[in-house]
């Protein structure tokens, strides 16, 4: 068999194994992704592994450059690649999409022991608070006001007709607006 047949029946395999599978993504007949992992999960990365033209005879290629993978530190990729590379030689000339796919599945936590998000919660906080009122520079910047819709202020004006207006000074311009308009 050809490396094409077998191309072949590997994705129709894989389309059949992972229908309805939310974490398995084909981005084109020859690549794929997988989410390792829930959403939400700290440890969760994405794998994509693309067919060359002579896979399965020679190496897909693996890769973990998704924005979704760029809280993981390149010393962890590097390693589940490695990992990963390793799975690729055993299984060198089959099908292994599915087989690195599982594998990954299998030992995310051994892959990702060494994980520590690159964006801590304490450093988030810091750049928060730099950037407080309290330590920004002084502005003189108009407060924004709250913006109503065409509806919002159609429904204010029909709420309004012949009334006498209480409210805000914006819902007060709203008001005068919506009488001259009409």
């Amino acid at each position: 068999m050809g490396a094409n047949e077998d191309q072949e029946m590997e994705l129709e395999a894989l389309r059949s194994i992972y229908e309805g599978d939310e974490s398995f993504r084909e981005l084109s007949p020859v690549s794929f992704q997988y989410r390792i992992g829930e959403n939400g999960d700290p440890k969760a990365f994405l794998i994509e592994i693309s067919w060359t033209e002579t896979y399965p005879q020679t190496p897909p290629i693996i890769s973990m450059n998704a924005f979704f993978n760029n809280t993981i530190s390149s010393d962890v990729k590097q390693s589940i690649l490695a990992k990963l590379q390793e799975a690729v030689e055993v299984h060198l000339g089959t099908a292994m999409t599915y087989t690195l796919f599982e594998y990954a599945k299998d030992n995310k936590e051994q892959f990702m022991e060494n994980h520590h998000p690159i964006h801590s919660a304490t450093s988030i906080s810091n750049i928060i608070s730099v950037e407080t009122p309290s330590t920004a520079p002084s502005s003189k910047k108009k407060d924004k006001k709250e913006q109503l819709s065409k509806a919002q202020k159609r429904k204010l004006a029909d709420k309004t007709d012949n009334m006498e207006f209480e409210g805000t000074s914006h819902e007060k311009e709203c008001f005068d607006f919506l009488v001259e308009v009409k």
